[in-house]
């Protein structure tokens, strides 16, 4: 085997970085342009308050324990005279320390109550690890950023909550179009004696 001819690997490596150079750059300059995220991109949680009972769900499922909520109770007056007092809980505090969280998205999926929801938001970094327990009030801005869910595909069998809607609905109109019915025909015997009990 022939020995390697000197500097025959400089030149190779020349050539590639001529070749390199000919081309259209395909690196995109961030922050100048930013990123076309997938919608399902797992970016930060987002938290919908409203929607929030303080079950404490998520909570309990986080493998890294990086949720933390506070609540208190609050006495709810009945609703009609005559009835008893409730209580339901406020929520005080709902933190969440992206120093630990490890984006497995548990608590997304356990709330019974769809209150956390997925953020393509990913600019959230800080200088002080600290600082990277956010409160509910930063959770709840994240929660505008949150895309709209994709459409369904039309071959998809339909969601079974539609369906049970749809299941009563028609039942629903089944029975008033079966009562209107029975109105109807009640209207003609009725009318049909009228005229039979008229001329005598």
């Amino acid at each position: 085997m022939a020995p390697p001819i000197p500097g025959s690997g400089l030149a190779k490596g020349l050539a590639v970085t001529l070749r390199t150079m000919t081309k259209k750059t395909v690196t995109a300059q961030y922050p100048e342009k930013q990123p076309e995220l997938p919608p399902r991109t797992r970016g930060v949680i987002g938290l919908f308050e409203e929607n929030c009972t303080v079950c404490m769900l998520c909570a309990r499922e986080c493998p890294d324990w990086c949720i933390y909520i506070d609540s208190h109770k609050e006495t709810v007056p009945p609703a009609a005279p005559g009835g008893r007092e409730r209580s339901r809980n406020v929520l005080d505090r709902f933190a969440i320390d992206f120093s630990l969280c490890m984006y497995c998205g548990i608590c997304i999926e356990v709330c019974p109550f769809d209150a956390l929801f997925w953020s393509p938001e990913f600019e959230y970094a800080e200088t002080d690890i600290h600082e990277l327990t956010h409160e509910r009030d930063k959770l709840r801005e994240w929660m505008w950023t949150v895309p709209e869910p994709p459409a369904l595909d039309p071959g998809a069998e339909e969601p079974k909550e539609i369906a049970a809607a749809r299941k009563t609905a028609d039942k629903l109109a089944a029975a008033q179009q079966a009562e209107a019915a029975q109105q109807a025909e009640a209207a003609q015997q009725a009318e049909a004696q009228a005229e039979q009990e008229g001329p005598a």
